[in-house]
């Protein structure tokens, strides 16, 4: 009876002690796989807000202005033109150190940025990825600097909105990083642009 006791006992600690490796390597490994879920989807994220910048920056060539909404940026992708545009050298200068621009032609901007790019969809470059068609949050504005007017804009969207579906289990760890970046003052998302600095920058950069 003992030595049956003694291998249940065996068993029962044999169990217990496989648990707690399992509880310690889980431990160790959800902010692991947190962070390398996290650098995925970011990087789909930035992405995006790198190609809404692109957009907007022709934009602001051809308009004068940033466009406020999707609706004006994806339109102007769609049919706007820029300029192809080369250098020659400037027949009245006999030191052949100036050079002139000289427009040979226009190529569409959507063309031009997204060309090259397979399956690629102007249409979904507002949707969050990893989002349920969550929209970034999209803005232009003007601010006034040495009594000149100033045009910038902004494109942004949260952390949970792209870390949330599909990883139900790290929602600490969500939050932990949520709570250290507000305590640094800083956006817990990502973001391109400002409304509030003359600045095109994203806040991973």
């Amino acid at each position: 009876m003992n030595k049956i006791w003694k291998i249940v006992l065996g068993i029962t600690l044999g169990i217990i002690i496989l648990f707690l490796c399992f509880k310690v390597f889980n431990s160790i490994m959800h902010p692991v796989r947190f962070k390398e879920l996290n650098e995925i989807r970011r990087a789909a994220v930035i992405s995006h807000l790198k190609d809404i910048r692109e957009i907007q920056k022709y934009y602001r060539q051809s308009k004068g202005s940033y466009a406020n909404d999707f609706k004006s940026l994806l339109a102007f992708a769609e049919v706007g033109k820029i300029p192809i545009v080369r250098m020659i050298p400037d027949p009245t200068d006999s030191t052949h150190t100036r050079s002139l621009r000289d427009t040979i032609g226009f190529v569409s901007v959507k063309d031009s940025l997204f060309g090259r790019r397979e399956n690629f969809r102007l249409s979904n470059l507002p949707l969050v990825p990893f989002s349920n068609n969550v929209i970034f949050e999209l803005q232009a504005d003007t601010l006034e600097r040495s009594g000149m007017k100033v045009f910038v804009f902004e494109a942004k969207t949260l952390n949970v909105n792209f870390l949330t579906i599909g990883m139900e289990d790290y929602r600490q760890e969500l939050v932990n990083l949520n709570n250290k970046l507000e305590q640094l003052d800083k956006y817990p998302g990502l973001k391109v642009g400002s409304l509030t600095e003359i600045s095109t920058d994203g806040n991973w950069e």
